[in-house]
């Protein structure tokens, strides 16, 4: 995989980003869920459930890499994400432009163009999207109304039998993503602010989400239950990747 050419544009751009405006108004004005989660946790299947119900508008990211085959289907532009070149989404970094983006792997860069919140808001629809643990705090500092979920897998060993169910990867790829994996769930360790949501059944799943979503939260055993559920995972993770080593 290429690395990417203007990372040092980007990194200096994301240090020091700014919204303008007009992206602060759009902001406050829709409201926004926010999935967080390792691969294959779940977050774009259950986002389906919910877009289905017609309350939800699924926002769209941004990304500078390029289309990928999953299991076997090449993702196209507009419906997976939209795939930008580096010039284009550097210059709306710069303008302030994006609720957030993040330099992923040094690899692509990855984010939520407030276009997508401002076709939401027109629909008078709640806004979801995936993203990265190290975009949250941003968001929430701007927006601190939005609802940020973190998707767990319900064990460690049904999350590998999953990301083994995507397809081949390479062994650095395969790595790279529990290395970030196991950065998302160190984070949410000690995070007061992340909802947690085990994905056993993808229904069940959406259901607490739009609970969430609307103010109802989980109860405390639920709330103990995916506690546990993150300690087995940043073990399992550890391990696998002390393996890897």
């Amino acid at each position: 995989m290429s690395t990417l050419r203007l990372i040092a544009q980007f990194e200096n751009a994301l240090r020091d980003y700014h919204y303008s405006d007009t992206a602060k108004q759009i902001l406050a004005d829709t409201r926004l869920v926010l999935l967080v989660g390792a691969t294959a946790s779940g977050r774009n299947t259950a986002i389906r459930e919910l877009v289905k119900t017609d309350r939800y508008h699924f926002i769209i990211s941004d990304t500078t890499r390029q289309p990928r085959e999953n299991n076997g289907v090449l993702e196209q532009n507009g419906v997976e994400y939209f795939f930008r070149t580096e010039e284009e989404m550097l210059a709306e970094i710069l303008s302030g432009e994006f609720l957030e983006a993040e330099v992923i792997h040094g690899r692509q860069v990855s984010g939520i163009s407030m276009r997508e919140l401002e076709k939401a808001n027109k629909e008078h629809k709640i806004a979801i999207t995936d993203v990265d643990i190290g975009g949250i705090q941003n968001v929430m500092t701007l927006k601190p109304d939005a609802v940020p979920i973190l998707m767990l897998p319900p064990s460690f060993d049904i999350w590998q039998q999953r990301i083994v169910g995507r397809g081949a990867m390479a062994p650095e790829v395969y790595k790279s993503r529990l290395e970030t994996a196991l950065r998302i769930f160190e984070a949410a360790q000690n995070d007061t602010v992340l909802h947690f949501v085990v994905n056993e059944d993808v229904v069940v799943a959406a259901r607490l989400i739009d609970d969430l979503a609307n103010g109802r939260p989980q109860d405390n055993q639920a709330e103990q239950t995916a506690r546990l559920v993150l300690d087995e995972l940043l073990i399992g993770t550890r391990q696998k990747l002390a393996e890897l080593s």
